[in-house]
């Protein structure tokens, strides 16, 4: 049993069978901030991004609750108010997750994703905000259940894997990319790509 604001939530757990997948394709996922997920096959999953959208909200609600007093009526409803932006905020984002993890799990045989050092990202205070407002450790947990039910595969690439900076035309590896180019272009053979979508199908090439 749980409580978000104002609601009791009872979680109940049982066994099912486990499917057989009947998919063989490989889909490579590339997560980012600027969209959530960049697919393999092109396909660009925007994140829900619900902490940004409600900040300002969530900030002005937070403000005006600064000079209530501790446990008054007045307060204790404030805070309530608080406690349910937040779980909307939530609710929005774990919704957004759902539907990507549950069209990898069941959409693809093999899923390939990134071990990214999500606690070393968000020691980077710009992006720290952006970065949880994406749920990164949420969509992993989702994608491991929901192939784990369906019968899909996920594969984890090791962090310290040149996905991003390795051509998805050639195979060359670049020496350098920076975090703002947002174009993939090859030294080697001229070829210009998405960063992510590159990134994207390189993950998909480790297993194909």
């Amino acid at each position: 049993m749980s409580r978000s604001a104002d609601r009791w939530f009872i979680s109940f757990r049982f066994d099912v069978e486990q499917q057989e997948s009947c998919q063989t394709s490989v889909v490579g996922v590339d997560l980012g901030i600027k969209a959530l997920a960049t697919l393999s096959t092109g396909e660009v999953i925007p994140g829900a991004k619900s902490y940004k959208k409600y900040a300002a909200k969530l900030s002005r609600m937070q403000w005006l609750n600064r000079h209530k007093t501790i446990g008054s009526n007045n307060g204790q409803k404030a805070q309530l108010k608080i406690a349910r932006l937040h779980g909307k905020i939530a609710n929005i984002r774990k919704d957004t997750l759902h539907f990507l993890t549950t069209l990898l799990a069941k959409n693809h045989g093999t899923v390939v994703i990134e071990d990214l050092n999500v606690s070393g990202m968000m020691a980077n205070h710009n992006l720290a905000t952006s970065i949880a407002d994406m749920g990164f450790f949420e969509f992993r947990r989702q994608l491991t259940y929901k192939c784990q039910l369906y019968g899909s595969k996920v594969v984890v690439v090791d962090r310290w894997f040149p996905s991003s900076k390795t051509c998805s035309n050639c195979g060359i590896k670049k020496e350098t990319l920076s975090l703002d180019e947002r174009v993939f272009e090859c030294d080697h053979c001229a070829f210009k790509i998405d960063r992510d979508l590159n990134a994207a199908i390189i993950l998909s090439k480790t297993v194909s």
